[in-house]
């Protein structure tokens, strides 16, 4: 299996200053060779060296017609795909990577603490977490609930931070199968101070790997 990751984080809308600190975290994971790029071409070339492909903090559209030929032939095919935060706000305009993501950003209140509940302990990127996690984030809301069409693993507790907007029911980390290929998402990530915690670096690695294929 390939040892690469390409991490991708070209941003055509709004701009996250976490991406440097982002990268940074991927990179000291050391479980794969991280190729950082903001290039377009670069997902127009084969993607077969790379064990996922990662689009952190993504927005916008980011991709050429050729690029999302390729990244949807890769997934279909077997490669792995994880987004992080702002992938959701990314390709509204490719209906493709709505379905392969699971749901698209719709809005979020202000950064803030809150709760994370885990609701499946059985997967990589939750494992090892409290199942009521304190987290401060900007808790998105999507445009559509994704349970039913992905493996719901942890969900948001409106009742802990002002300004929810999806009820009782709120998704907020979860993956699924693209044709042979495994996508996994976490809506957290929003600020640098993310990249510094040892639970949220544990959930990265853990989701990240999985897509992968990796197992542990």
């Amino acid at each position: 299996m390939p040892d690469r990751l390409l991490v991708y984080t070209r941003t055509t809308a709004y701009r996250h200053d976490s991406i440097p600190d982002a990268v940074a975290a991927v990179r000291a994971l050391g479980e794969f060779a991280v190729h950082h790029t903001e290039d377009s071409a670069a997902l127009e070339a084969s993607l077969d060296g790379y064990a996922a492909v990662v689009f952190l903090s993504t927005s916008g559209e980011v991709l050429t017609s050729a690029g999302r030929q390729r990244l949807a032939e890769y997934v279909e095919a077997g490669g792995g795909f994880a987004g992080v935060h702002a992938a959701a706000c990314t390709e509204y305009d490719w209906p493709y990577y709505g379905e392969l993501l699971g749901a698209r950003f719709a809005r979020h209140p202000q950064h803030q603490p809150g709760k994370a509940v885990i609701e499946d302990h059985d997967h990589p990127a939750t494992r090892s977490l409290p199942t009521v996690w304190d987290f401060t984030d900007e808790w998105y809301d999507f445009r559509a609930n994704p349970r039913g069409q992905v493996r719901v693993l942890a969900v948001a507790d409106e009742s802990s931070y002002e300004g929810g907007g999806m009820g009782a029911d709120h998704p907020l980390v979860w993956c699924r199968e693209q044709g042979r290929g495994r996508v996994f998402y976490t809506a957290l990530g929003h600020a640098a101070e993310a990249y510094q915690d040892p639970d949220f670096l544990a959930h990265l690695r853990g989701g990240i790997t999985w897509a992968a294929g990796v197992r542990d």
